[in-house]
């Protein structure tokens, strides 16, 4: 080896011995002995220990809420009322963790949001479609799993743990993230009158979960599961956290049509012509969340609330083919990866459409639906030396294979 040639200064190794030397003022260090590092910083620092530049008053980037609202529209066909709202609910969060409290002193609070719509109409979707936009940490929990403190179940500072986990445990970035909870209307209380004894997974959740959407110092496992006394805990302050939460509220049409009064005798009036039967969705507001079974104190730390509208055929069609991930791409691409080129006739697009709205299941039904109607051809076709490099679903076809499937035998029986 030269006497010239330069060395890593941690473990010798030459220049020609390695990929990448970095220099610094007084030495140098190679890319081997840069991971080793990483390594022995994440297991002895498990909040990620590199803190973000600039620390917790970093500036973010800031979409407009019109450039929010373009991004959500390449991937979520319609729901136009809970775009908008999204998009101005998350530029207002962002803008408002940038904004550093002045002479006049005045802290903006921040507006967690609820979507109220029925399975499969895009809430997830539209959550995670913003998380990705703006490069966030971004976990999904769902309310469902969630019971008080000391029951079996998981307790709401799991939720917390998630969002560490995708955060990669920097404990800063995740105070800037953005949560999820799926299914909030599971834990609505089954009555209208307050429970004199526990209700492990209904009011005594919504209870728990206050100090966390109102903003708290929480001492979270790191790893997730039951509190120990000799456990490790991380602290996380949840008070830039954005709470985005979803329920399909099934039956809460019913509670809106009472208050709307749309049951009537003899003839409607002009008032009662004009509101839409099919999305009485439109005309939710927080006191039908109260009547549903959230209690009064949740309600009020979910300022923003939209809706989503039932999707009819026409936007099932479009949700088909139409966004940048549809389930009609995500196909051509399996196929593709086989080389086969796979096409589908129009009259098969509207068959699964017709069934979509047949089996009530929204947009999650289309994908059950193609696998049942493809399931056949992705078994045989990669198996197979000699096949075609292309490959059409017909009508014919993609009713044969449904009428075969489970899912068409279930709904029979």
């Amino acid at each position: 080896m030269s006497k010239k040639e330069t060395t890593c200064s941690f473990c010798g190794r030459s220049k020609s011995q390695v990929r990448l030397l970095i220099a610094g003022i007084s030495g140098h260090i190679c890319d081997h002995c840069i991971i080793q590092a990483q390594s022995i910083v994440k297991e002895e620092i498990p909040s990620g220990g590199l803190e973000i530049e600039g620390g917790e008053n970093a500036p973010l980037t800031i979409y407009k809420p019109t450039e929010i609202k373009a991004k959500l529209d390449e991937y979520v066909i319609g729901q136009l009322s809970a775009k908008k709202t999204l998009s101005v609910a998350v530029y207002n969060h962002y803008k408002r963790l940038n904004h550093k409290v002045g002479e006049d002193d005045i802290e903006i609070d921040k507006s967690n949001v609820v979507m109220v719509g029925r399975t499969g109409t895009g809430k997830t979707l539209l959550a995670k479609t913003i998380a990705k936009m703006l490069n966030v940490p971004f976990c999904i929990a769902d309310a469902t799993v969630l019971t008080e403190a000391g029951y079996v179940g998981e307790d709401v500072e799991s939720i917390l743990s998630r969002l560490l986990q995708a955060s990669d445990y920097n404990v800063q970035a995740a105070e800037r993230g953005i949560i999820f909870i799926d299914e909030i209307d599971k834990i609505a209380r089954k009555s209208d009158n307050p429970s004199i004894t526990r209700d492990v997974s209904g009011e005594g959740v919504q209870q728990a979960l206050l100090k966390l959407l109102e903003g708290a110092e929480v001492n979270v496992p790191p790893q997730g599961g039951r509190k120990h006394p000799e456990q490790k805990m991380v602290k996380v302050n949840t008070k830039n956290i954005l709470f985005i939460c979803g329920g399909a509220f099934d039956g809460i049409e019913k509670l809106i049509a009472r208050r709307v009064n749309r049951q009537t005798i003899g003839f409607a009036n002009e008032e009662e012509e004009r509101i839409d039967k099919d999305n009485l969705l439109e005309f939710v507001n927080p006191t039908d969340l109260k009547s549903f079974g959230l209690i009064p104190e949740l309600i009020g730390r979910f300022p923003v609330l939209t809706y989503l509208e039932p999707l009819d055929k026409t936007a099932l069609r479009r949700i088909l083919t139409e966004p940048k991930n549809s389930l009609f791409k995500q196909y051509v691409k399996l196929f593709e990866i086989d080389g086969i080129d796979l096409k589908f006739d129009s009259e098969v697009l509207d068959f699964i459409v017709d069934k979509a709205v047949e089996f009530g299941l929204g947009a999650r039904g289309l994908r059950s639906i193609c696998e049942a109607i493809l399931t056949e051809a992705m078994y045989e076709i990669p198996g197979s030396k000699d096949h075609a490099k292309e490959y059409r679903v017909t009508l014919e076809y993609a009713k044969k294979q449904f009428s075969n499937s489970k899912m068409a035998k279930m709904k029979a029986a």
